[in-house]
């Protein structure tokens, strides 16, 4: 049951009726905050009375005669021509046992025959995540959680960035830690990663194979590469699974180079796009949204790191995915226009890709910010915030803004046990609901919904009826911020729910039995909405 859907039918069908011709899409409908203006209400006299050549209220009043009233109490017009919606007791009441029914799958969405592709994180296999790294895998999760409840069928994707200039100096780095484990005066580069990792797994590598590797040749230099990018790697896959991150596919940069494939790409696919400039071979992108051409090959015949990118995202398309989704770090604002074009250039809409860029975080204790970690002395790493808030606060604060908006991560608040906190007010609500529940496990529910009546039960139901909805538009906006938004909402209404209504009352059966029904349907929708988002139900607090 979709009773905004159902609404939306009926004004549908009343306006064709009268001569308008509308969509289900075209119609807006809204919850009410005030019953005293219903449950629901909708501008559609005041949006299509031009068409009618008449009055908003007049529109009304015509939708109001031949309008479908089954499941409508009564209907009355509000202001300049809102229509206001009051519906039938059991209209409402009927998604207590749609929820309990559908248990998990309340609010999922149909299947859409579509296929996702999220590439997110992707950091380079050199070091620690950090907060960029650590909001950019929240958010790109979270899209993916929210795509697949949506009714998609999505992958996550990481991509290694095992190639390049980071990577020689990874190797470098290691190097010189390998030197020094043996005591030797080794000197570290000049853009070396000094990071203690560095010598964890120099040591390590000096255990397990001793020597081998101390005479400096290409050879050896590429096995002490393989081995700390390995490490490394190996490292963040771990952190990741710590918060509740994992990957479908790791594609390697260097798989996307071996035998000249990206050179095959440049001459194969974008010669006739190309020319040269000061020894530079340029894209014209600007021949498509662009606001300039891009640059692909150097003078030095190195590639810039837009051909890569380039023939990375052609081979994403040539396994089939309707919509590729790139979450990227803020500073990535120019690369969208550029790589749209250079897909466009081979016939894909601009629309196959999507760039979702996520703003950084500033990490704030005691009104002051923090930089630093204590511990090691440089950024903080993912892994530090979470042994420090726990994964449920740094994965909901992390996306209870835009991805867009910047975050201030208020370390005291997050481990705040108050009403403050929004982590713990919506998993307390929760926890209540369970501790409820189980409290009265020999008492048969009611799913009818008959005997709830107060306006704290009503707004709870309203609220519960419109999860459906809010996936649907989060998915589409993906806005995993809007599901954080409707948590807090349900929250409320679960508190306010169970101080004002005494739900276990053994000396009046009946109505604690639809209170345990009532109360059983919240708790699944709380649990699925904060599933979304990656965040944890737990039923004790």
């Amino acid at each position: 049951m979709d009773i905004e859907l159902e609404l939306k039918t009926k004004i549908k069908n009343a306006l064709n009726q009268l001569g308008v011709d509308v969509e289900i899409p075209d119609i807006t409908i809204e919850t009410t905050k005030n019953p005293l203006f219903g449950d629901y209400a909708s501008n559609v006299a005041m949006k299509y009375c031009k068409i009618k050549q008449t009055n908003p209220r007049d529109l009304a009043n015509k939708i109001i005669d031949v309008i479908n009233k089954d499941g409508i109490e009564k209907i009355e017009i509000a202001g300049p021509g809102f229509i206001n919606f009051f519906l039938e007791k059991n209209a409402l009441n009927q998604i207590i046992s749609k929820i309990i029914n559908e248990d998990e799958n309340y609010g999922r969405g149909e299947n859409q025959n579509k296929r996702v592709n999220v590439e997110f994180v992707s950091a380079n296999p050199t070091g620690d995540l950090h907060l960029g790294h650590a909001r950019i895998a929240a958010f790109g999760d979270s899209i993916c959680r929210l795509y697949e409840f949506a009714g998609y069928d999505v992958t996550r994707e990481y991509y290694i960035n095992d190639a390049g200039n980071q990577i020689n100096n990874l190797g470098k780095s290691l190097r010189a830690r390998y030197h020094q484990a043996f005591n030797e005066d080794y000197p570290m580069p000049e853009d070396g990663y000094c990071a203690h990792d560095i010598i964890d797994i120099a040591n390590k590598i000096k255990d397990e194979y001793g020597d081998i590797y101390l005479v400096d040749n290409n050879e050896n230099f590429e096995a002490l590469t393989n081995i700390g990018m390995k490490e490394e790697l190996d490292k963040i896959k771990k952190d990741l699974h710590f918060f509740r991150v994992d990957f479908d596919v790791y594609t390697s940069e260097r798989d996307i180079r071996k035998n000249n494939h990206v050179q095959e790409v440049l001459e194969n696919l974008y010669s006739k796009y190309t020319y040269v400039e000061d020894g530079a071979t340029f894209l014209k992108t600007s021949d498509f949204i662009d606001d300039k051409d891009r640059a692909v090959v150097k003078s030095d015949g190195s590639y810039t790191y837009l051909m890569p990118d380039i023939a990375y995202h052609l081979n994403k398309l040539s396994r089939h995915y309707d919509l590729l989704i790139d979450v990227l770090g803020a500073d990535h604002h120019g690369y969208i226009n550029r790589m749209k074009s250079a897909l466009m250039m081979q016939g894909y809409s601009k629309d196959v890709l999507e760039v979702e860029l996520v703003q950084v975080v500033r990490l704030i204790k005691d009104g002051e910010e923090v930089r630093m970690s204590k511990r090691t002395g440089t950024g903080i790493s993912l892994r530090e915030l979470c042994e420090e808030v726990g994964v449920d606060a740094v994965r909901y604060f992390f996306v209870s803004r835009a991805g867009s908006s910047h975050l201030d991560f208020d370390l005291n608040l997050a481990t705040e046990q108050s009403s403050s906190n929004p982590v713990f007010y919506a998993q307390y609500a929760y926890a209540r609901l369970s501790k409820v529940l189980s409290l009265a496990e020999d008492i048969e529910l009611d799913i009818s919904g008959k005997n709830l009546n107060k306006q704290q039960e009503i707004d709870l139901l309203k609220c519960l009826i419109d999860f459906p909805n809010v996936v649907k538009t989060s998915a589409k906006m993906r806005a995993p911020h809007a599901i954080a938004t409707y948590i807090q909402r349900l929250a409320s209404l679960i508190h306010s729910f169970y101080t004002e209504c005494r739900v276990i009352n053994r000396d009046d059966i009946k109505v604690t039995q639809s209170r345990l029904a009532l109360a059983k349907a919240s708790a699944i929708v709380m649990r699925n909405a904060l599933n979304i988002i990656g965040v944890s139900a737990p039923t004790k607090m």
